[in-house]
């Protein structure tokens, strides 16, 4: 009898101490479990700029890819000042970042809050402080000076072409005043007067006739004066 009551002893303090070891690897398995599904550790928040744009991240390490909130607020001496934006991530081993639009100026603080249910219900520590440099802004390239045109290309007239038309001068231009060529009433009466003893008039003719009558003329002259000295001579 003394050997099964130690022999029951035994198996109870076993059991004991294995119920209790068990207990202990589930409590600790259990804490392993919720560390890895999601912690405020795996999540960091920066200030960058896009272009001359400013940008706040959020990068979202966590390897099991819980669904958390983030959102994103503008401080001013402890107190949010205005609410920047508010996004769900997903994270992953090699990490998954978020990005919230926010003009930002040097120095500010931003409060950013993580809430993944049953995981993490808190804020980034410390806040987020901007940059003490602002994003710059993109410069315009100056235009290329334009070139001042040279003198010789001022008094420069352009060539005329052959065959092209006649100026504008030139085609204006209004006729000729034929008024112009015709004589004067004084040179009109002495052209009348040579035109008349040209040969286009009867001139000719009449100094033939005139000619004739004094050839005539002449001749009964003559032949009378023969008759009278005849007639004397009786």
């Amino acid at each position: 009898m003394s050997v099964l009551s130690v022999s029951r002893r035994t198996v109870v303090r076993s059991v004991r101490i294995l119920g209790v070891a068990s207990a202990s690897a589930a409590l600790a398995l259990g804490a392993a479990g919720n560390a890895l599904a999601c912690s405020i550790s795996e999540f960091s928040a920066a200030a960058t700029c896009n272009g001359d744009k400013g940008v706040i991240t959020v990068t979202d390490v966590d390897p099991s890819g819980v669904p958390a909130t983030v959102s994103v607020f503008l401080e001013n001496n402890g107190a949010d000042l205005k609410k920047v934006g508010e996004q769900v991530v997903k994270g992953s081993r090699e990490g998954v970042t978020i990005s919230f639009a926010e003009d930002w100026k040097p120095n500010a603080e931003y409060r950013v809050h993580i809430k993944a249910e049953d995981y993490v219900d808190e804020d980034i520590k410390p806040n987020l402080t901007t940059p003490s440099t602002a994003c710059k802004k993109k410069e315009n390239p100056a235009p290329p000076a334009t070139p001042a045109p040279t003198p010789s290309d001022d008094a420069r007239t352009p060539a005329e072409e052959p065959g092209a038309p006649a100026s504008s001068k030139t085609e204006g231009a209004p006729p000729a005043d034929t008024a112009n060529n015709a004589p004067s009433p004084a040179n009109g009466a002495g052209d009348s007067n040579l035109a008349e003893t040209g040969a286009n008039s009867n001139t000719g003719i009449i100094a033939g006739i005139a000619a004739a009558l004094v050839v005539l003329g002449g001749g009964a002259v003559f032949y009378g004066m023969r008759r009278r000295g005849s007639g004397n001579d009786r």
